[in-house]
């Protein structure tokens, strides 16, 4: 084939780092424990009877997962039995937080983001993909360009074909 005819990747040639923020997404299952299911008549925490069922939790079915504890009662619960309960499950578990699925999900991300080593980007023109099998919290990608601001020579978002320019150093 002459080179006048030669098919040429010009995204390729660029220089341009594409980086899918959805790689940083942990894999694993994540469990979601209600501190109602520990309360006598689902209103109230009696001490005793919180321990017996805390203790009677099998930890295999929590091994390697990530845990988020919430409380679907409309009851007060003292802030002790969330230690008892995150002491029993902090050996197998990856991470336990409280609040919902989404919660838990902001903070992995956030942990995922402040963790990685973005210095293969250093000086680069990087651009974000902006479309993801996996469902992204927002504010990871806030985190993610006051990660990228100080050391990327530039920063889109977007796809190589159709992207927005979102800053330049």
């Amino acid at each position: 084939m002459s080179e006048e005819f030669e098919i040429r990747n010009k995204v390729a040639e660029s220089g341009l780092i594409n980086f899918d923020l959805s790689d940083l997404v942990p894999k694993g299952i994540r469990k979601g424990i209600d501190l109602k299911d520990f309360l006598f008549m689902e209103m109230i925490l009696k001490e005793k009877d919180f321990r017996e069922k805390v203790a009677l939790i099998n930890t295999e079915e929590y091994q390697d997962t990530y845990i988020y504890i919430y409380n679907s009662a409309d009851a007060i619960v003292p802030l002790w039995a969330y230690f008892v309960l995150t002491a029993k499950l902090t050996s197998v578990a990856k991470k336990i937080v409280f609040g919902n699925l989404e919660d838990l999900e902001v903070i992995l991300m956030h942990n995922a983001v402040q963790t990685y080593d973005f210095e293969e980007m250093r000086g680069k023109r990087v651009l974000v993909k902006g479309c993801s099998d996996k469902e992204i919290p927002e504010n990871a990608y806030i985190e993610l360009v006051e990660q990228l601001q100080p050391i990327v020579k530039s920063l889109m978002f977007g796809e190589a074909c159709s992207n927005v320019p979102i800053l330049k150093n």
